[in-house]
């Protein structure tokens, strides 16, 4: 298993510095999320060799590696230029990854086009319906899957709250009909109330696909009758979620570590919390040896 940083919370530093401060908080892994300097949102990589050749070096000098590169591409949407040049950003990243020797990478099903292009930013830019970004997704697939697989690089693959495809019906459903090995499930903890609320049993339905999961906690935005958090004016249409440090939440741990060690789950767990860049530092720390309590009570040594 593959125990990985998303390093957002300390995107502040440098490429050269970002391995420095990983191993200081634990990590011998890296999930590297989307960044200016690198795989920034929504635009072609920033990855030129120079950068990348420095990059390489210093995670070399600090004993750290890429467990995975997490890039964001509007690779579902229905306005086929944004489409296009979504999957041309795709090839030039996963370019990057083969250069950089990392063999997997992440993503979401996505959000549809800009909102920049419609009147209010919701899925599918509320001109569009989620089945139009849904066919614009499957032809992205047709041309990127392919390359992934003589790549030898694992594309895994998960539902995000206002994403066209935000539960986990029919997230795994879609990937299982892709049919390569190469594309597998990624399970956000995060996202696990918009999921449903059996975890136990979503992780089961997951299990044959499962190669990667977000480790973060969140509130059940369900609970308390839609009250747990709220929103003015009454009945937004919002999707809210967190990540929060493990135990800040409403997240079942031990159901969630014991069922993935079930499964027998071998693939990269990954801290994610975005919630506390006043105390990054702190969040990193205590979610690598949280994390690790758990895997040494579940995981059969």
């Amino acid at each position: 298993m593959k125990i990985a940083l998303d390093p957002h919370m300390h995107r502040h530093l440098s490429l050269e510095e970002l391995p420095r401060k990983v191993a200081e908080l634990g990590y011998e892994w890296i999930e590297l999320s989307p960044r200016e300097d690198f795989l920034a949102w929504w635009v072609n990589p920033r990855a030129y060799p120079e950068r990348i050749a420095s990059f390489k070096k210093s995670l070399n000098d600090h004993g750290v590696k890429i467990a995975s590169l997490l890039p964001m591409y509007r690779w579902a949407s229905p306005h086929e230029d944004e489409r296009q040049a979504a999957v041309r950003y795709w090839k030039k990243a996963i370019e990057i990854a083969v250069e950089m020797g990392v063999d997997t990478m992440n993503s979401e099903f996505g959000r549809g086009p800009s909102p920049d292009r419609s009147y209010k930013a919701n899925c599918c830019g509320a001109h569009y319906t989620a089945e139009s970004s849904e066919a614009a997704w499957w032809r992205s697939m047709e041309e990127l899957v392919p390359i992934f697989e003589r790549e030898g690089i694992q594309l895994n693959i998960e539902p995000h709250p206002e994403d066209w495809c935000e539960t986990l019906h029919p997230a795994v459903d879609m990937i299982h009909m892709i049919g390569s090995k190469s594309v597998k499930f990624l399970y956000c903890a995060p996202h696990t109330y918009y999921f449903g609320d059996n975890i136990k049993q979503m992780i089961h339905e997951a299990a044959p696909l499962l190669a990667h999961v977000h480790v973060a906690d969140t509130f059940n935005h369900k609970a308390s009758s839609g009250l747990r958090y709220i929103c003015n004016p009454p009945g937004a249409k919002v999707t809210i979620h967190q990540h929060l440090d493990i135990g800040q939440g409403e997240i079942n741990w031990d159901e969630f570590f014991s069922s993935l060690a079930a499964v027998n789950f071998d693939g990269i767990m990954t801290a994610c919390v975005f919630a506390w860049e006043d105390r990054a530092d702190q969040s990193g720390l205590y979610m690598r040896e949280t994390m690790q309590k758990y895997i040494d009570k579940y995981w059969k040594k």
